[in-house]
């Protein structure tokens, strides 16, 4: 099936390569006109503070200055009156602000990249509007003239609205739009400059004495040197060629050379005269507008090119999308009709080996194991029965292919059982030949230790008698591991003290087990020598993996259940919650035998065990430090009696205990007075 899903997945992806490429470049034409609308609306509003600030320029200067501060609060001095024309031209203003708002509601350009920031910026310049013609050429504290405090103020605004266009034609990506724009916003900066030039001079004209200040007379003509350098900067991004005739129609206009003439003559007049009774602000502002005007010609024939290639790409696009979709739905097409035709030969074929596979992966094969897990290898048939496709073709041969790897596997599934079988044998013969050997060894320390009175020849006994009890503990962990019986049970119930004290005999440092109230259940005898063996190997734990100068405390608890709860408080370094979560795992689902088993045998020991009996175990991180182990016994095992026994002090050594047979008639646990 793979072979025949090949051609209509290579279709499939170069159908969603074609398309994914023709989707984003529709978001790029998205883009693209977006930003040719905004860039529209902001020249324009741009356009229209420029010459609500150069109106003002030649008016506002004449108004009456502001009262100075009084040293009691005066009342509200009446608005100064505007003049007509600059209320007109602030009416302009507000229109073109109207206009660029309706915009941006309508392009978004939050989706756009880069067009959040550079929108921010034009808010905040334009919602400090309001403050910029209220304070307008009024005297000023800084030391700057009216002149240039104004000009600055409206600037910031109209630097910020002109680089929309360019920040905004930068997120398309589009090369050509990104050069346009560039050339657009160096051509309006060199506007605005030539619009700052009008401003200032009219200012003088329309103020008293009609004469430039040295510092207005340089400003305006750094603002012309700026013109200059903008307009070079915006022929070398728009190119010589198609800059030099839109260049070359700033001048074609008698008023523009006058215009041009005149601020020369002013601004290189070392007096800043303006005026020799000729020139009036309102000639100079309709002169100056001129060229402001063939400016704007400028600009509006650099956006219909900004609108060109938007059209044209969006022709482009359209028609590439058009042509993706006819060629991957006759690549589709042939490759879908030449699926199915080879499909069609080859579905019953399929079918059958699949329905065969399926009968031999989910019924045969698991049946089979089971079978020999649970049998001797030879006394199961393992003959396999073939899939029954005889076919010449690929199909037949993988069929016979898989009956020979179903043979093969039920072959290595005998093997395995009977190689497991034998490493069974092979550890319970080891541990009962081990086992005999110490139990022997047990037998002659004990008739030792009756006749020794030398205490430090008897305490060196007693290590010796308690390690070949730990010897014969290692050595019913091989059964454990083979899942065999340890042979000794017994058959009437034990006391749970005694058990604990059993197990606690077992460790090797057995004189740092505490044991605390023990509830007075009896453990039945069927459960004693592995109950003994699984706490051992937890009190092993707890002592190993705890400072030796510290105790491990055992406790009990009878729950209201029936059940009986044992813990085990240790004070050591404690466990990471994944080395918990872990070892619980392991507890409560003992792996298969293998070699990390022997890394952690004890473990795996007493999974088994608790497995074996219904028993819970768990490891928590103690409250204060450490670890508990927590045991719950099931109720069956452990019928509860009297109130619990308060034992006190450490575990004292035990004789007779479940761990050591007293021989053949059984007796019940006891401590005895200076035994082991």
């Amino acid at each position: 099936m793979v072979l025949l899903a090949l051609p209509v997945l290579a279709a499939t992806v170069l159908g969603g390569l074609r398309v994914q490429s023709s989707l984003q470049r529709g978001q790029a034409l998205a883009a693209v006109t977006a930003t040719n609308r905004l860039a529209t609306a902001a020249t324009s509003l741009a356009d229209a503070l420029q010459q609500e600030r150069d109106l003002s320029a030649s008016i506002l200067p004449g108004r009456p200055a502001p009262p100075a501060p009084a040293v009691a609060p005066a009342p509200p001095a009446p608005p100064v009156p505007v003049d007509a024309d600059v209320q007109a031209a602030r009416d302009a203003t507000d229109r073109a602000r109207a206009a660029f708002a309706t915009v941006v509601t309508a392009v978004r350009p939050d989706t756009l990249p880069g067009g959040d920031i550079a929108l921010l910026d034009v808010q905040s310049g334009l919602q400090e509007l309001a403050m910029t013609r209220q304070e307008a050429f009024a005297p000023t504290t800084t030391g700057r003239s009216p002149v240039q405090k104004t000009v600055a103020d409206y600037d910031s605004v109209i630097q910020s609205v002109i680089g929309l266009g360019q920040d905004m034609a930068l997120g398309t990506g589009n090369a050509h739009i990104i050069r346009t724009a560039h050339a657009l916003q160096q051509f309006s900066l060199a506007q605005d400059e030539a619009s700052v030039v009008r401003a200032v001079i009219g200012a003088a004209l329309a103020g008293p004495g009609g004469r430039l200040s040295p510092d207005d007379q340089a400003y305006a003509a750094q603002a012309a040197k700026n013109r200059e350098s903008l307009l070079n900067a915006f022929r070398a991004a728009y190119g010589s060629s198609a800059a030099a005739p839109l260049l070359a129609s700033l001048t074609h206009d008698s008023s523009t050379l006058e215009a041009d003439q005149y601020a020369r003559q002013v601004l290189a007049d070392p007096t800043g005269r303006t005026s020799d009774g000729e020139m009036s602000a309102a000639t100079w502002t309709s002169l100056a507008g001129r060229r402001i005007q063939a400016m704007n010609q400028v600009e509006q024939h650099l956006l219909a090119d900004m609108d060109g290639q938007a059209a044209g790409l969006q022709s482009h696009t359209q028609r590439t999308a058009v042509l993706n979709a006819i060629l991957v739905s006759l690549v589709l097409m042939v490759a879908v009709g030449g699926a199915v035709l080879v499909a069609r030969s080859m579905a019953r074929a399929l079918a059958r080996l699949q329905r065969a596979a399926e009968d031999v992966a989910e019924h045969q094969l698991p049946q089979l194991v089971i079978a020999l897990s649970q049998a001797e290898p030879q006394e199961v048939n393992a003959d396999v029965s073939p899939i029954g496709i005889d076919s010449t073709d690929e199909i037949g041969h993988v069929a016979r292919a898989f009956d020979m790897v179903h043979r093969e596997a039920v072959r290595l599934a005998a093997e395995q059982a009977l190689l497991r079988g034998n490493i069974n044998a092979m550890f319970t013969n080891l541990s009962r030949r081990s086992q005999g050997l110490i139990q022997r060894q047990l037998s002659l320390i004990s008739e030792l230790e009756s006749r020794e009175a030398d205490p430090d020849q008897l305490a060196s006994l007693f290590k010796l008698d308690h390690l070949a009890t730990r010897m014969r503990r290692n050595g019913e962990n091989l059964l454990v591991l083979a899942g065999e019986d340890p042979g000794r049970r017994w058959t009437r119930p034990v006391p749970l003290v005694d058990v604990l004290r059993a197990a606690a005999s077992e460790v090797e440092q057995y004189e740092r087990i505490e044991l605390a109230a023990v509830p007075s259940a009896e453990v039945a005898g069927r459960v004693v020598n592995d109950l003994v063996h699984l706490l051992a190997e937890l009190l092993e734990n707890a002592t190993s993996f705890s400072s030796p100068q510290t105790r491990v405390r055992v406790t009990g608890h009878a729950l209201p259940d029936g059940r009986v709860l044992v813990e085990i408080h240790d004070t050591g370094i404690g466990l990471s919650p994944e080395d918990l979560a872990e070892i619980n795992e392991r507890l409560a689902n003992p792996p298969t035998v293998d070699v990390a088993v022997s890394r952690r045998m004890g473990l795996f020991v007493v999974g088994r065990l608790a497995l074996r009996h219904g028993i819970r175990i768990q490891l928590r991180p103690s409250d204060s430090a450490g670890t508990v182990a927590l045991v719950i016994l099931p109720a069956d095992l452990t019928p509860v009696g009297a109130p619990p026994v308060a034992v006190q002090g450490t575990a004292p050594p035990l004789g007779g205990y479940p761990g050591r047979p007293l021989g053949p008639a059984e007796e019940p646990l006891a401590v005895q007075q200076g035994g082991r």
